[in-house]
């Protein structure tokens, strides 16, 4: 999984809930997408999207939510 700006066209794809793909973003660059979170393992291995994914389970499947401003480097 690389990001599109990263070259990453025509590889797999996953499907990510809305909240998931912008938590994502909020926490990670695309340069630290495609160089070191490119799997799905790696994204949930991230200790902030490992605690994020541990609070997100425990909402319903229709929970929407906005991620309140970029994350990084916190």
């Amino acid at each position: 999984m690389i990001p599109k700006l990263k070259g990453g066209k025509g590889g797999p794809t996953v499907f990510l809930h809305v909240i998931c793909h912008k938590e994502i973003h909020a926490t990670l660059t695309e340069a630290e997408l495609a160089r070191d979170f490119n799997t799905v393992e790696a994204l949930r291995a991230h200790p902030r999207l490992e605690r994020f994914l541990d609070w997100i389970r425990k909402r319903p499947p229709d929970f929407r939510s906005k991620v309140p401003r970029k994350r990084r480097g916190q």
